[in-house]
């Protein structure tokens, strides 16, 4: 396993990052326990989920028992003013069973606030209070993750990135390498309609600074991307002619 500097955080994740949104869907706490402790054992340490599903959130924290202390722990905020953000990270923090998160991220939407001052300054309260350790943006629209860059005050952006979002989602990536600000390409598969995995992956890891987010959802799902992470496909002219090829059945 590879791993990869989040921008001027000290955190080094894991290549594969394990989207966790999917958990209260397994049939079981020890299903879900075998998958996340599968993908530890493989070297992912980057487990990120969102407040706004609670269920997936409480079982994450239950899964990690025994090596929280050896992961990168990312939780999101989705909240209109400092104060809810305060509230919402404690109720997460008791959902993942931890005193702290390593990452945690303001989820803003498209009517979301784009005036980041306060929310910043708040996170930096909460990080002085040691209940987080470094913190992030995370949204679907790309405007207001370019407005958060040229912001230049988080240390990470999580956004949309994948081979149908590119001439887009590229800008960001080498904006966000040149303001040493960590990228985390949500929806690499862009939500379910890219079917080849390791088309995908390898278009994401042309880009050095990148930890894409796979939103895991079985042993299956899991052992492809490991499989082709370990294996993953040569940059060559066919391997671009098959991205173009995916691209232009879309568009």
């Amino acid at each position: 396993m590879d791993y990869v500097g989040l921008g001027k955080s000290n955190l080094m994740a894991s290549r594969v990052g394990f989207g966790a949104m999917s958990l209260k869907d397994i049939d079981s706490e020890e299903n879900a326990a075998i998958l996340i402790h599968k993908a530890y054992d493989a070297g992912v340490n980057f487990f990120d989920i969102s407040h706004t599903v609670p269920e997936s959130e409480k079982r994450l924290g239950a899964c990690l028992h025994g090596i929280r202390q050896n992961v990168i722990l990312s939780t999101k905020a989705q909240v209109l003013d400092a104060r809810s953000l305060a509230e919402d990270l404690e109720s997460s923090l008791d959902a993942l069973q931890s005193d702290y998160v390593d990452l945690f991220h303001y989820e803003v939407d498209e009517k979301g606030l784009v005036a980041f001052e306060e929310i910043v300054e708040q996170m930096k309260k909460l990080r002085d209070r040691k209940k987080i350790r470094h913190f992030g943006l995370a949204t679907e629209n790309l405007e207001i993750a370019k407005k958060a860059l040229d912001f230049g005050l988080f240390e990470t952006i999580q956004a949309p990135f994948n081979m149908l979002i590119d001439g887009e989602g590229e800008a960001l990536a080498k904006e966000a390498a040149q303001k040493d600000i960590g990228f985390v390409a949500m929806k690499p598969l862009y939500g379910g309609l890219v079917q080849n995995t390791p088309l995908a992956l390898g278009y994401l890891y042309q880009f050095e600074n990148v930890v894409p987010l796979w939103g895991v959802r079985n042993l299956e799902e899991l052992e492809q991307i490991l499989y082709f992470n370990d294996r993953p496909p040569v940059i060559d002219e066919q391997f671009k002619a098959e991205v173009e090829k995916v691209r232009a059945f879309f568009n």
